[in-house]
């Protein structure tokens, strides 16, 4: 695979490591890493740092002199982190904000020109799905929140208790592309009079009670609780808002990695990358071009990389992720 680390000193083996001590495994870790090509001296960015396994990982393959930046807009994702990495001492910055500031968030840092490696797992971090008060998972009652950063104006609950019947069937459709959308939403306005749609497990008997059916092995309540938290998140929109012109975020030679879960976010990596690499912008059939565009980027994963199936048995997380990669071409 392409930039994978060689097996007796890859950070997925590290990562393997820390897992047996009850750390949790960062998903595809050896590719992501291995893609970016830390080494010391260079400025890296975690824009999703999480529990802070994949900065970790970054901060020791660019030891002694690599330089990080790390984001999160959830403040105990922040503090979980700042604690793991605190040996690491000044080589590594922590900012609470979303990625869809970096640009900002980089100008801010005095690296305006730009970082070498920028690494974004657009995933719901473990630390997120683990906490019951958090809201993100069924397998506990627990108040509907979702919310990333707890600034955020409206819960999941506060969302689902505003929006009207079709409001609530087009997000559904949207986000979870649930095409049981419309029995859904129509039950879970029925329940508003007398007892509203509030906690995990009251979303989910709403969507056991609209008849709603998944593949074997796949809750039916999974594709409206990917709806609602994207939706409260506006996390497609943040992804976009980081792609507006990404390729400027790196330096000449710089890679970006993305990892991704489902179709909607992959889609709009897979076109961006794509318009980015491309030399031309001109439709199809028009006979000379003009429209003065020139690659940004080189495609260095052509096609979305998965995980391994030696990964897939230890980490069952990892089972929808995918990995896109570009490097920024020299001006």
């Amino acid at each position: 695979m392409s930039g994978k680390l060689p097996p007796d000193s890859s950070p997925a083996s590290a990562a393997s490591d820390r897992d047996r001590l009850g750390r949790h495994i960062p998903v595809m870790a050896g590719e992501i890493v291995g893609s970016v090509r830390p080494s010391s001296g260079g400025r890296y960015v975690d824009a999703t740092l999480g529990e802070g396994g994949m900065a970790e990982l970054l901060l020791e393959a660019s030891a002694p002199g690599g330089q990080l930046l790390a984001l999160d807009w959830d403040d105990a994702a922040l503090e979980l982190s700042r604690q793991r990495l605190a040996r690491f001492g000044s080589r590594v910055q922590l900012v609470r904000d979303s990625f869809a500031n970096l640009r900002a968030v980089l100008a801010e840092a005095g690296w305006s020109e730009g970082a070498d490696g920028i690494i974004v797992d657009l995933g719901v971090s473990t630390l997120q799905l683990g906490r019951d008060d958090r809201g993100f998972s069924f397998q506990a009652d627990a108040p509907l929140d979702m919310r990333m950063d707890r600034r955020l104006e409206r819960s999941a609950a506060e969302l689902l208790a505003e929006l009207d019947e079709v409001e609530l069937a087009n997000m559904i459709f949207r986000f979870g592309e649930e095409h049981g959308s419309r029995r859904i939403a129509r039950q879970i306005v029925r329940r508003r009079s007398e007892s509203p749609v509030r906690t995990t497990a009251q979303l989910r008997d709403a969507v056991r009670a609209a008849g709603v059916r998944s593949r074997p092995g796949i809750d039916p309540a999974t594709r409206t609780f990917q709806a609602l938290r994207i939706a409260v998140n506006r996390e497609l929109e943040q992804i976009e808002l980081l792609l507006d012109r990404g390729w400027e975020l790196l330096r000449p030679g710089g890679r970006l990695a993305i990892l991704s879960y489902h179709s909607l976010e992959d889609r709009i990596v897979k076109q961006t990358f794509a318009t980015w690499a491309a030399s031309c912008l001109c439709p199809p059939r028009h006979p000379v071009c003009n429209c003065g565009w020139t690659a940004k980027v080189r495609l260095v994963t052509r096609r979305k990389q998965k995980p391994t199936e030696h990964e897939l048995e230890h980490n069952p997380r990892a089972r929808s992720a995918g990995l896109r990669v570009v490097e920024r071409l020299a001006a």
